[in-house]
């Protein structure tokens, strides 16, 4: 028999995809899922490392949500509780989508609710809550700290309220913003320790500074979530 295996993916909800189907295309018997950063491998299984491709991520996200819309936004949404052995719990619940048989699948679903819930909360807490304030340039800039990555579900939100206004919206502990440009909503990783306080940005031109980390790791948090919107927040 097949030894089983540990799959590390990039940390990203395609790169999580894209491991969901590998795993079902190779039928590859799975010991854990890890994100490639700080993961902790097994003593007797075998690690895979799991590169990113949009269009797989896009046949599973297709495919669950084909099943069950409200399947895929419960998954989407516990996905951004970062929680320890979320990935192999998310696995596992994809898995009892297919197969009735499982006999965990009441306390596999149950467990996705709660987590998906709670990243809910926080979504609508962070949108009751962030404060705007204007740059030099005319962009308007929230700072926030939310307990879960609440961002890609929170964009729509502000976009709506917002409707001709760019906006950025930086989690100073992820340290990653969300950027609306009126057109579209990118994903730019940024580091605004530069600003000891909030006063800072009514003299910040925050468009120079866009422009330099608009592609400087745009991928590492690209987020299935901005091409399915309207389907899961």
């Amino acid at each position: 028999m097949e030894n089983p295996k540990i799959l590390i993916y990039d940390g990203s909800f395609n790169g999580f995809l894209t491991t969901v189907f590998k795993i079902f295309e190779e039928k590859i018997q799975v010991a854990n899922i890890q994100r490639n950063k700080g993961n902790q491998k097994g003593l007797f299984c075998e690690p895979i490392t799991v590169f990113t491709q949009m269009d797989k991520a896009r046949r599973v996200w297709y495919g669950i949500q084909h099943k069950s819309n409200a399947a895929i936004k419960a998954i989407y949404f516990a996905f951004l509780s970062e929680s320890k052995g979320m990935e192999l719990l998310l696995y596992q619940y994809i898995c009892s989508l297919y197969d009735h048989s499982n006999d965990e699948i009441a306390e596999i679903t149950l467990k996705i609710q709660q987590y998906s819930r709670m990243v809910a909360r926080e979504k609508y807490r962070i949108e009751a809550i962030a404060n705007f304030t204007m740059s030099q340039d005319h962009i308007y800039f929230s700072q926030v700290a939310p307990g879960f990555d609440v961002l890609p579900l929170i964009s729509k939100h502000f976009r709506a309220k917002f409707k001709s206004q760019e906006f950025i919206i930086y989690d100073s502990k992820r340290r990653y913003a969300i950027y609306y440009n009126l057109d579209t909503v990118e994903i730019i990783s940024l580091e605004l320790s530069i600003f000891h306080i909030e006063e800072d940005i009514p003299q910040t031109p925050l468009k120079q500074l866009i422009n330099n980390k608009l592609h400087s790791q745009y991928h590492r948090k690209t987020q299935m979530g901005y091409l399915n919107e309207r389907a899961v927040v």
